[in-house]
């Protein structure tokens, strides 16, 4: 090799090296008011680009009902975009993946699971600030537990499993060309559901008795237009007992074998058990939620969808206009209530 071609080589090498230490500075941490931990974790990603929007901005906006128990990761993304933010929500993330985009500037969302003594298991976000490859583990921004917040590498993953590996990368548009060279393919559309189906399907071969294996496989199968194996996968994930060191304080009579907040957060199973004409599963999932919290909109939504296929037009409504006043804005429930109202002039 030449000397000149060798020492390009070399260069080339180092300047695409990843560190083994990284931490962002310039996000303002905050302590999240109750139930509001995606509005703040978001609050503190856009605050690292320059945004002064805290929870006390963003939550009136993302949940009206103040005790509303999930933000979903699309209605971030929409209002950080109405903020003129870009934004890339992805699934089937990978530790490197995550470390990549820390190394080059680009705090990163993640939906995981979440424990505490007092509360048991739930959904959390989190906004990765850092990683050190010798200590093997993320720094975190936790809107529950602080600033200074660690998490081991498998520790993350397997918190982060629950949730098929969500990641949201909040970014301002100038920096679209940097995140689109470490994306890559993953920024066309259906890709990273495509990669999430084969990580699924490899993680249930691996370890066929993976609950969360089996549930994302369903998610992934039905992003894909699946419903019928998505609703298999689901069926499977059901089957097999929960991990009480996920799902402390589990209620003795919850219906399904999945952490009993499950479907606080992740609605695949209603919307596949639906679509195969299940509807009586939909409402008894539905039911099991909403005997333990009577304002998830959600739940509303897909019971009342239930009821209509199966006639009960009356419940089907109360349904839809409960989930309405929830949460006003939900597009879907309005329109369903819309279609009974039409349905019924005829």
């Amino acid at each position: 090799m030449y000397p000149t071609l060798f020492l390009l080589v070399v260069l080339l090498g180092a300047a695409f090296a990843q560190p083994a230490n990284v931490f962002l500075n310039g996000a303002r941490h905050e302590y999240q008011r109750y139930n509001n931990c995606g509005p703040v974790t978001l609050g503190m990603a856009m605050s690292f680009w320059g945004s002064r929007d805290t929870q006390y901005q963003i939550a009136p906006v993302l949940k009206p009902n103040k005790n509303d128990k999930n933000v979903n990761a699309d209605e971030m993304a929409a209002y950080a975009r109405n903020r003129g933010f870009g934004v890339h929500l992805g699934v089937a993330g990978d530790l490197n993946l995550l470390k990549r985009l820390i190394a080059a500037g680009f705090p990163v969302i993640i939906e995981t699971w979440f424990v505490t003594p007092d509360h048991g298991g739930m959904g959390h976000y989190r906004l990765l600030v850092g990683y050190n490859d010798s200590q093997g583990l993320f720094n975190a921004f936790d809107s529950y537990y602080g600033p200074k917040v660690t998490l081991r590498y498998n520790e993350l993953d397997g918190l982060w499993q629950v949730f098929n590996r969500t990641y949201l990368v909040v970014y301002t548009k100038g920096q679209q060309d940097k995140l689109a060279a470490i994306l890559g393919n993953r920024m066309q559309e259906g890709v990273e559901w495509k990669l999430a189906l084969e990580q699924a399907r490899r993680e249930t071969q691996q370890n066929p008795q993976n609950a969360f294996a089996w549930f994302n496989l369903g998610s992934s199968l039905l992003r894909l237009g699946n419903a019928a194996e998505a609703s298999k996968a689901y069926d499977r994930s059901r089957q097999i007992a929960p991990s009480r060191t996920l799902d402390p304080r589990r209620p003795a009579n919850a219906v399904s074998n999945w952490p009993w907040r499950m479907l606080w957060y992740q609605f695949g199973p209603y919307q596949a058990y639906y679509q195969t004409g299940r509807y009586q599963e939909v409402i008894a999932l539905a039911n099991d939620v909403l005997g333990r919290v009577d304002d998830h909109e959600e739940s509303y939504y897909w019971r009342g969808l239930a009821r209509k296929a199966l006639g009960n037009l009356d419940g089907a409504r109360a349904d839809f206009q409960a989930a309405l006043r929830y949460k006003p804005g939900y597009r879907e429930a309005a329109l369903a209530l819309q279609g009974l109202r039409a349905q019924g002039s005829r």
